[in-house]
């Protein structure tokens, strides 16, 4: 899996360790870290392109951010493509949740979805939350899911 910075510089570590470095780095600077992790996905033709972020934010001092882009040219219902996005998140989750316990550092998934009945992406919510409750990870939705809605979102081409 390649991870980049926002500024597009490559991440050549395993991101686990990328993960540990940046933590280590943070609070050796006094930051108090929480980390939300989020995937968006877009549909252009027949691709689909997801973007997953892990975010770092300094409580009070902003923030910044991992990102792992890609592509497939697998077909999705709306439904679908919302838990394989929630599924995404929690893959990179489960891999670095040890680091956070280590650390002692909060972490969230962001689910891209709406709790609104009214937006399709509601199809997934209930499902979404139980995968990532049933994980054991702090769950957040639209309109609170920043790291999928807003940050991930950007960064999806």
């Amino acid at each position: 899996m390649l991870w980049r910075k926002f500024n597009g510089e490559a991440i050549e570590l395993p991101i686990k360790n990328a993960v540990t470095q940046a933590i280590q780095r943070e609070t050796f600077n006094g930051h108090k870290l929480k980390v939300c992790i989020g995937t968006d996905s877009q549909v252009k033709g027949k691709e689909t392109e997801f973007a997953t972020v892990i975010v770092f934010l300094r409580e009070g001092q902003g923030g910044f951010m991992f990102i792992h882009n890609e592509k497939t040219l697998q077909q999705y219902s709306i439904k679908e493509r919302m838990l394989v996005e929630v599924a995404k998140s929690i893959e990179i989750a489960y891999e670095l949740c040890t680091v956070f316990t280590e650390y002692n550092v909060d972490m969230e998934v962001h689910a891209d979805i709406n709790t609104n009945p009214q937006f399709k992406s509601n199809d997934a919510l209930r499902e979404a939350m139980g995968y990532i409750l049933g994980m054991g990870f702090a769950f957040k939705a639209k309109p609170e899911a920043f790291a999928s809605s807003s940050c991930a979102n950007k960064v999806v081409n």
